[in-house]
Order: C-alpha cells, then structure tokens, then sequence
C-alpha cells in the first residue's frame, strides 16, 4: 500500500511539475512572434523591442547557475510555487501594461520564476527515479520542453492577427493559478534542505560573466560583430565567467560544482547540447525569416508550418525516451542526428518556389530527429553523474543551454547577414536591372540557404561526437553489477 501511495504521489508530483514546466516554457517564446506589432504599439525601435527577448533570457541564464544553491537552501515546494508566483505576476503586470517599460519589467519577473523551474523538475527527477528509468520519465517532460515553444509561434501569431496582444498574458493566469492550487494541494518535498550559505562573490561573478556574455551575443545580431558594445561585453563576460570558474574549482562549497565535467559522459553530452542548442534555435529564427522576408508569408503561416513537427514531437518524446532506456545512449542520438542532418541537407538550395508542404515535411523530419536526442541526451548527462551532483549537473546544463542558445542565434544571424549582403552584391552585378524588392528577396532566400549549409556542418560534427557515447553494455555490466 505503502508503495501504491508513493508511486501515485510520484505521478501527482510530476503532473504538477510538467504543468508549470510548460507554462513557463510556453510563456518563454510566446512573444517572439508578436515583437513587431509591439513596435508599433509602444512607438519603439526594433532594438528597443528587442529586450523583451534579451531581457528574459539575460535574467534566466543570471538565475540558473544559483538554482543548485536554491535547491540545497529551499524546499521543493517553495521554490515551485515561488516560481509560479513570479509567473503569475509578471503576467498581471504584462496584460495590464500601458507602456513598454511595465511591459518590460512584467516579462523580467516572469524570467524569474522560468529560470528556476526546469533545473528544478530535472533535480526532482534525479531523486525519484532510478537510472534505468529516467529515459522514459524525461521522454514524458519532453512533452513540455519541446511542444511549449513549437506550438508558440502559431498561438501568439493567431492572437495578434485575431484578437488582442494582451490576451497572451490574460491566457495564461487562470492556468499559472491552477498550478498554483495543485501545488498547495499536492506538491511535496522530494529532498532535506541545508542551512547553505551563499557565496555573494560567486554569484556577482557569475552574474556579470554570464549576463555580458548573453548581451553581447545577442547584441551581434543586431549591432554587428565590430560593434564597442559587443565586443566590450564579451571580453569583459569571458574574463570574469574565467574567474568564477576558478573560483568554483578552488571552493569547498562552490555555487556551481564544476567537477561534474570530470565525467566524461557528462562533458560529451554538454558539448552535443551546445550544438543542438545552436542547431534548434538558428531553424526557429531562419525558417520564419525565409518566410517571411523571402517569400511574404504572414506571421501565423509561418507559425503554423512548425505545428505538425511539433505535434509529431511531442507524441514522440515518450516513445523515443523507453527507446533509449531500451537501447542506451548511442543508438538514440546517432538515430536522431541523421534526421536532422536529412532536414539541414534538405534546405541547402532554397529558391522562389520551394513548395510550403515541402517545407512542413522537412521541419517535420527536423522534428523527429530532435526527439531522439533533445530529452535524451539531458538524461544521460545526468545519469553519469553521483545523486548529490544531480542538481548541479542539471543548472551547468541549462546554464550551457541559455549560453548555447545566445550563441547559436548570433552566429546564424551573422553568416545570414553576411551571406544574403555578398549575394545581394552578386545578383545586383549579374542584372543591375532588378527591382530592390526582388533583389531583397532574393538575397534573404540565398542567405537563409547559405546559414543552413553552416548547420549541416554543425549537425555532422555532432554526429562524430555521437559515436563517441558509450554502449548500452558497459551500462548493462555496471547495473548488474550493483544488482550483485
């Protein structure tokens, strides 16, 4: 009976936690669509408008690093519900705004409680779960992590086009307040707290060293590399990330516990995160760019393509979980690589005519594939290391994601630029006839094929590293092993 209760709170637990998990995730990419409609609302520049993304993000990769601190010095139901508080009141704060600095401020404190919430649920899982088991277990959370931002684009894009901006803030606070009852109701505590004490001077670092590096990344896109700015932000974020980093080496009770990069699954999987990270966010900024830019297609036509291969994935991801605590590490992500690198091949010669269902296919095998490997590899990353680096090892994770993420979106968006600038050259000196609109055309569509053909690159150096994960025997010798 005992265990009946245990293994029925276990799924109350995570229920709750996957509702929140997509909540925070949904509201994360939830405005990328409508930005432009904000400009004109608010009378802001496009780099103004742009903080609504930057700010977020600068906010969520700040927070992350302390969550293994937060986790060790609060209960799990206090951070949780805490985390749906910021929600829940960034999102009032939002809806009610009447200029873009209350809007602004509203989407900063929502940051605060998605920064939280996903090393959170990882670190539960940790503690709840065997290793054999997770795969699965995370397959199921995949459903939140990866259909949240999937279904973003054709949401906000329908609201905007049909109702009010402001509904995509009103939308979500019956919701963040249902959550908020759960928890009160059937939230528990997973793990003992500890009267930890915090390192102010790791966490300024950490602050500055992750927040300019985020700035100056996502500053590039728009500024350009050359830029005081960008490269002031990123000398200064790289020097100090180095600092803390030594810092956190030298401590005995560092803020973020580096030794995890001792394992060597662990570092694999963080590097192939960066790379998927890279690969994921650049097609969700290419994709509608060549939409829309090359080929006139509105914001919810855009959104909308993505919707099959988010649907497809979702349904996948606890399929695809079972297959890797079936199959173990390498088969699962070498499967899913070929995928990808089948979508990236795919769209390496965009032109004028490449049909609409031919681009819903390709994101669709894009799609599969990043269910093969997205949830999977966070478990087994996680899996080889020790329970009590469980909650470090998931902030270092999305630490390397939020990182990865900035990254990814600067470097695409420069050899977009850089690609659809020396293709505007080439048509203009080839017909020096051509209209500006055509040749503005027809220069985005090049770059945006030329910015794909980077992604196939990085999408085959992720499979080399792929084939470097270790086989499901070794792990099958080490459980019996233990089962001895």
């Amino acid at each position: 009976m005992q265990e009946e209760i245990t293994e029925r709170n276990k799924k109350i637990l995570l229920i709750v936690l996957i509702a929140g998990c997509f909540l925070s995730t949904l509201n994360q990419t939830l405005l990328n669509v409508a930005l432009s409609s904000f400009m004109d609302i608010f009378n802001v520049t496009a780099a103004t408008v742009q903080w609504i993304s930057t700010g977020f993000m600068l906010v969520n990769g700040v927070l992350v690093p302390i969550t293994a601190f937060l986790m060790k010095r609060f209960t799990t139901r206090q951070l949780f519900i805490s985390s749906m508080f910021f929600l829940f009141i960034g999102s009032v704060l939002c809806a009610c705004a009447m200029n873009f600095g209350v809007l602004l401020t509203g989407r900063m404190i929502q940051a605060i409680g998605a920064g939280i919430i996903t090393p959170l649920m990882m670190t539960v899982i940790l503690y709840l779960y065997p290793s054999e088991k997770r795969g699965s277990i995370m397959g199921t959370i995949g459903f939140a992590i990866i259909f949240a931002p999937a279904i973003a684009p054709t949401l906000s894009g329908f609201v905007v086009e049909y109702v009010s901006w402001r509904w995509l803030f009103i939308g979500l606070v019956p919701f963040v307040l249902i959550v908020i009852v759960l928890a009160f109701k059937y939230l528990m505590n997973v793990s003992e707290t500890a009267k930890a004490k915090l390192d102010v001077v790791s966490v300024l670092l950490s602050t500055i060293g992750f927040g300019c590096i985020l700035f100056g990344f996502s500053s590039a896109g728009s500024k350009g590399w050359d830029h005081p700015v960008v490269i002031t932000t990123i000398v200064v974020g790289v020097i100090v990330t180095i600092l803390f980093c030594l810092r956190q080496i030298k401590s005995n009770d560092p803020l973020l516990n580096l030794s995890v990069f001792k394992y060597k699954v662990f570092t694999l999987t963080s590097i192939l995160n960066i790379l998927i990270t890279m690969i994921m966010y650049a097609d969700l900024i290419l994709l509608p760019i060549y939409l829309q830019d090359g080929r006139g297609f509105t914001a919810f036509e855009a959104g909308l393509l993505l919707l099959p291969g988010a649907v497809i994935n979702a349904f996948l991801s606890p399929i695809t979980g079972k297959m890797y605590d079936k199959y173990g590490p390498r088969p699962t992500f070498i499967t899913g690589l070929i995928f990808i690198m089948i979508s990236m091949w795919g769209v390496i010669d965009l032109t004028e005519s490449t049909t609409y269902m031919y681009l819903m296919v390709r994101t669709i095998i894009l799609r599969i594939g990043l269910s093969f490997i997205s949830m999977p590899l966070n478990t087994a990353g996680l899996n080889a290391l020790p329970r009590e680096l469980g909650s470090h090892g998931s902030a270092v994770n999305n630490t390397v994601r939020q990182l990865a993420g900035a990254i990814g979106t600067a470097v695409v968006v420069t050899v977009y630029t850089i690609q659809a600038t020396s293709r505007a050259t080439e048509l203009s000196t080839e017909n020096a006839n051509m209209a500006a609109m055509q040749l503005a055309k027809l220069s985005s569509i090049y770059g945006s094929s030329d910015a794909y053909m980077f992604m196939l690159v990085l999408s085959f150096v992720a499979l080399i590293l792929a084939t470097l994960m270790p086989k499901k025997v070794a792990v099958q010798k080490e459980k019996s092993k233990s089962l001895n």
